[in-house]
Parts: C-alpha cells; sequence; structure tokens
C-alpha cells in the first residue's frame, strides 16, 4: 500500500488508512489498533503523500524521507520519538542534512520519525516512487 491512502488526523493518535468516502466525510482504519472510525468533513486531515519536508533549497517529499530513512536504518526502525530533542535533531540531521532548521520544528522530527515507526511496525515500508507502468503495444 502506498502512501496515497494513508492519513494523519488533527487530535487523533496515529495513522490512519483510508477506507472509503462517505457523504458526510470518510472512513478510516486505525494503523495502531485496527479500530474503524468516521471522521467528518470538519477534522483536518492530511493524506501523507501530500505531506512536504522543507530544506533549504526546495521541499522534499515525505516519501522521500521516510526512504531515506530506512536506507540509514538498512529497512529497520529508526530512533523512538520520545528521544531528546537534541537527539531528534541530530538523528534528522544525518538524514536530511540540509533541512531548513528554521522551519522543520522538533515537534515535526518527532512526527516523521514516530510515523516512519509506525509504518515500519505494520510492515508498510515500501517508499519508493512508482514508476508509470504503460504497456508496450
Amino acid at each position: 500500500m502506498s502512501l496515497e491512502k494513508v492519513l494523519s488526523i488533527t487530535g487523533k493518535p496515529g495513522l490512519y488508512v483510508l477506507k472509503t468516502q462517505t457523504r458526510t466525510g470518510l472512513l478510516a482504519e486505525s494503523l495502531l489498533d485496527g479500530k474503524k472510525i468516521t471522521v467528518s468533513a470538519r477534522h483536518n486531515v492530511s493524506l501523507l503523500s501530500e505531506i512536504a519536508i522543507y530544506t533549504l533549497t526546495e521541499e522534499v517529499p515525505l516519501k522521500d524521507v521516510f526512504q531515506k530513512i530506512k536506507e540509514k536504518e538498512q529497512g529497520g526502525e529508526s530512533i523512538s520519538h520520545k528521544s531528546s530533542k537534541d537527539e531528534l535533531e541530530e538523528y534528522f540531521f544525518n538524514v536530511l542534512p540540509d533541512y531548513d532548521e528554521d522551519r522543520v520544528y522538533a515537534s515535526d522530527i518527532k512526527k516523521v520519525v514516530q510515523w516512519y515507526n509506525l509504518l515500519h511496525k505494520t510492515g508498510m515500508t515500501n517508499f519508493e516512487v512508482e514508476a508509470d507502468t504503460t504497456e508496450e503495444e
């Protein structure tokens, strides 16, 4: 499964997978406990595929940041999101050396690390860029 269907919902812990859209919002399943919830249109919902991290030169898509963490950890889990602010910043600097320290806060780094570990734990670690598959005639 790609990050196209993975959601972050403000005020709700963890990540969710989009199951279906409803008249008044959407139905999502928690990656933490597998429970399904209905999310109304008034909730702030973000697709992970639409999130990017600021660097000094550009915005790097979250999937690319996850891929860099995966390469650094050789497919394993990253450090804990409960690590100190300094440890998180040092770790993130090793993953993405040119991230914009003025616009990427420790809380953002904490979220990225926490999300990566949750996706790793649930086996959703294919962050490679999906190539367009066109059939040859």
